[in-house]
C-alpha cells in the first residue's frame, strides 16, 4: 500500500477519532429528564393596581405594582402590565410553566425615547384590545390568535424610538439543557446570561431559550436593531431610527419543529442543527413520516436506516466491488510484497500496477463510512436538539431514546456488529502500528457511544448490519474470480 494511501487512510481514521472525541468530551451531556405536562388553562381577569412609574435604566427588571391586563381565548392567555412588560403567558402546547422557562417574574419590556431618552410608557385600556398613552399621543392594538401569538401594534402621531429588554437568570439543568439568550439573523445566535457581546443585525426574533421550550419576540418586518448583552443577565436591544409606528408579535412555545415552522419567521431555527441543520430536517421528517405509520420512533430508526441504506447502495456498491478485486488480488499482493520487501520505491510502484490492472481501490472502503458522517452527526442533532424525540421509547429497557442505553446492550451489540464488518472487509495494510489502531477501532468507537443517546447506537448497528448483508450479496456474486497475474 503507497505512502500517499497509508496517509490518506490514517487521516480518515484520525478525523474520525477527532470528531467523535469531540463530541464525547465536550459536547453537552445527552441525559434528558422527563417532559410532565404542566398546563393551566383558566384565563384571569383584569386586575388593576397602581400605575407604575418610568424607568430610565436597563439594568435588572424589578416587578412593579401595575395594571395587569389578559388577553386570553382557548386556553391560551397573555398577562401584560400597564406599560406593556409581560408577566405570564399560558400555552397548552407548552410542558412547562411559563417563569420555569423565563427565570423571573418580568422577563421582557419596551422603553420608549421620543427625545428625552428611553423610559416606559403606561397605557390605559380604552376599549377591548384597545389601549392608549396620553402623554405621547400612542395607541396600541392588541391580539391573540389560535396558535398562540399574541401581537401587539402601536400607531403614534411623533417620531419614537424604542428599545426591549429582557432579563433571566442564569441556569442549566442535569440534562444538560441550559438557559440562553438567543436571537435569529441569517444564522442562530445563542449567549449565556452573563456573557458581554454587541453589534448590529437585522433581526428576526429574540427571546430566551430553556429546556426545549422558547420564550421569543419577533417582527413583521425585521429591523436593523443594535443589541447588547451584559454581564447583569440582560439582553437588550433597540432602533436607531425614528419611526410612528411599530408592530410585534410575543410567542411561547415547546420547540416542536413542525409547529414553530407553521408560525413563520424563522422560528423553527431555534431546534439548533448546527452546521448538519440541512440533514438533520430531513432525518428528522423521515422519522415523522414513519411515526405517522407505527408510532415507534425506535421503528421509525430501523425503517429509515434501511431506507438510506437502499438509497446510497449504488454508491456503495462501487466500494463492495472494488473491495472484492482487492480481495482477490490478495495472494498476488503479497507475492510482490516479498520479492520487492527490501526496495521499497518499487514495491509501491508494482502494488499501484496491481491495484490499476485489477481496478482495486485501497481506499474503496472508505467510502461507506463516509458517506454515513453526515447522518451520523445529523441524527446525533435529532436526537439531542429535537423535544419529539425525548421520552420516546422502543421497547423493554430502552424508554428515552435520546438518553444513553442504560445497560450498554445497544453499544454493545454495535461493537460486534463493526468487529465482524471489520473482518468481511479486505485489509491490505501491512504496517503493524495502522494495524493495531483498526483493530481497536470498533472498541474506541463503542466506548465513546456507550453515553451517547441510544437511538444513535440503534442507527448504527441496524446500519451496520443491513451493511454486511450488503457486503455478503455483493462478495458472494457470480463474477469472475481469476486472479490477476503480474
Amino acid at each position: 500500500m503507497g505512502s500517499e494511501q497509508r496517509n490518506a487512510l490514517v487521516a480518515v481514521v484520525l478525523s474520525g477519532l477527532i470528531l467523535f472525541g469531540w463530541q464525547y468530551y465536550f459536547a453537552p451531556p445527552v441525559k434528558n429528564g422527563p417532559i410532565e405536562p404542566t398546563i393551566s388553562t383558566n384565563v384571569e381577569n383584569a386586575k388593576v393596581g397602581a400605575p407604575t412609574g418610568a424607568t430610565q435604566n436597563i439594568g435588572p427588571i424589578e416587578p412593579v405594582a401595575a395594571s395587569i391586563y389578559t388577553m386570553g381565548k382557548d386556553g391560551l392567555s397573555v398577562d401584560f402590565d400597564s406599560t406593556l412588560a409581560v408577566t405570564d403567558f399560558k400555552n397548552p402546547q407548552a410542558a412547562f410553566k411559563f417563569q420555569d422557562t423565563v427565570g423571573t417574574t418580568q422577563p421582557m419590556k419596551i422603553e420608549f425615547d421620543f427625545g428625552t431618552g428611553f423610559k416606559a410608557l403606561p397605557f390605559t385600556k380604552i376599549e377591548d384590545q384597545k389601549f392608549y398613552n396620553t402623554e405621547y399621543d400612542v395607541t396600541l392594538v392588541t391580539g391573540l390568535n389560535d396558535k398562540g401569538v399574541a401581537s401587539f401594534n402601536l400607531v403614534s402621531t411623533k417620531d419614537f424610538k424604542y428599545r426591549f429588554v429582557f432579563k433571566t437568570e442564569k441556569k442549566k439543568l442535569e440534562n444538560g439543557q441550559q438557559r440562553f439568550f438567543a436571537f435569529y439573523t441569517d444564522t442562530l445566535n445563542h449567549f449565556e446570561p452573563t456573557d458581554e457581546d454587541g453589534g448590529d443585525r437585522a433581526i428576526k426574533w429574540s427571546g430566551i431559550d430553556f429546556n426545549y421550550h422558547l420564550f421569543s419576540l419577533y417582527f413583521e418586518k425585521e429591523p436593523t436593531l443594535i443589541y447588547k448583552n451584559g454581564l447583569d443577565s440582560t439582553f437588550v436591544m433597540f432602533s436607531n431610527k425614528a419611526e410612528k409606528t411599530l408592530s410585534y408579535n410575543v410567542v411561547f412555545v415547546k420547540k416542536e419543529y413542525n409547529y414553530l415552522t407553521s408560525l413563520g419567521h424563522g422560528l423553527q431555527h431555534s431546534v439548533d442543527f448546527g452546521v448538519w441543520g440541512f440533514f438533520a430536517v430531513w432525518i428528522l421528517k423521515g422519522l415523522q413520516f414513519f411515526y405517522t405509520f407505527i408510532p415507534n420512533y425506535g421503528v421509525s430508526i430501523i425503517l429509515l436506516t434501511l431506507l438510506i441504506r437502499l438509497i446510497t447502495f449504488p454508491l456503495q456498491y462501487k466500494s463492495f466491488v472494488s473491495m472484492k478485486k482487492l480481495q482477490l488480488v490478495q495472494p498476488e499482493l503479497a507475492k510482490i510484497r516479498e520479492k520487492y520487501k527490501e526496495d521499497p520505491q518499487r514495491l509501491q510502484k508494482e502494488s499501484m500496477e496491481l491495484f490499476k490492472k485489477s481496478g482495486a481501490n485501497p481506499l474503496g472502503g472508505c467510502l461507506p463510512l463516509l458517506l454515513q458522517m453526515p447522518v451520523f452527526f445529523a441524527f446525533y442533532k435529532v436526537l439531542y436538539s429535537a423535544v419529539e424525540l425525548v421520552d420516546a421509547p422502543f421497547m423493554l429497557w430502552l424508554n428515552d431514546l435520546s438518553n444513553k442505553d442504560p445497560y450498554y446492550v445497544l453499544p454493545v451489540l454495535m461493537t460486534g456488529a463493526m468487529f465482524l464488518q471489520q473482518k468481511l472487509t479486505p485489509n491490505t495494510i501491512s504496517d503493524p502500528v495502522q494495524k493495531k489502531v483498526m483493530m481497536f477501532m470498533p472498541l474506541i468507537f463503542g466506548f465513546i457511544m456507550k453515553d451517547l443517546p441510544s437511538g444513535l447506537s440503534l442507527y448504527i448497528f441496524v446500519s451496520t448490519i443491513f451493511g454486511i448483508l450488503q457486503q455478503l450479496m455483493v462478495f458472494n456474486a457470480k463474477t469472475e474470480r481469476t486472479p490477476v497475474v503480474v
